[in-house]
């Protein structure tokens, strides 16, 4: 597998990335739906790294919204392309998820990010920035919360409490398992925070995390062993 460079125009330092950020997240559409539930297509995005080689490795499994069922897959690898910095890790692995998601054949339909859309400092995560980037719409689910506050939601599969900053909601902590702990859902680009949800618990019907980032997930793990030889 071919190894992905940095892109010659991305930015190399963090007053480059903020800019980059500033100016992508005035093209956010905020005031749309998204895509209904259970039709059509869904991709999980994920990606898997080995800072001591450099390497990070992406993977775009598209599933059937309604049946779950694998309908294709990708991966790619490419070189880290930025520096940790937290709020700006969306610049470490998008050229390598972008790289994924050009060698699908089939429309990827709603994409799930393994992270944040607006439950970021700046409003403008991974989800968003992805969604922007290819015009989709996007959610993002993450295992933990980032930074923001909030109350626990009842016990029951679909209960859910807002995140918070300074009292705007940024997302909501949604209990797609009864009794377990909750996932972390926000907007990322062109779907409402209702259907970000709708679609969270229509990609749960086993476990915690959504089926798109499961499946991702092992899937990026995999090429990453195979870049490694």
């Amino acid at each position: 597998m071919a190894i992905i460079g940095v892109p010659a125009d991305w930015p190399a330092d963090e007053a480059a990335a903020l800019a980059v950020q500033h100016a992508l997240r005035g093209r956010l559409v905020l005031d749309e739906d998204g895509p209904p539930v259970g039709e059509g297509h869904v991709t999980g995005l994920d990606v898997a790294y080995d800072d001591a080689r450099d390497l990070v490795a992406a993977a775009a499994v598209v599933l059937d919204a309604r049946t779950l069922e694998v309908v294709e897959e990708a991966t790619a690898v490419g070189r880290v392309s930025f520096p940790y910095v937290p709020g700006l890790l969306a610049f470490r692995e998008i050229p390598t998820v972008l790289a994924a998601l050009d060698a699908l054949t089939a429309d990827p339909g709603l994409l799930v990010c393994d992270g944040y859309g607006l439950a970021h400092p700046r409003r403008f995560g991974l989800a968003g920035h992805l969604g922007v980037l290819t015009g989709r719409a996007s959610i993002g689910v993450a295992k933990n919360p980032f930074t923001f506050s909030y109350e626990q939601p009842g016990g029951e599969r679909g209960d859910f409490t807002p995140l918070l900053a300074q009292g705007e909601e940024v997302g909501r902590a949604l209990r797609t398992r009864r009794g377990v702990k909750p996932v972390f859902v926000s907007v990322g680009h062109r779907i409402s925070l209702s259907h970000a949800c709708a679609h969270t618990l229509a990609l749960t019907p086993r476990y915690r995390i959504p089926e798109t980032t499961r499946r991702a997930d092992a899937l990026c793990r995999r090429a990453l062993a195979e870049a490694r030889g």
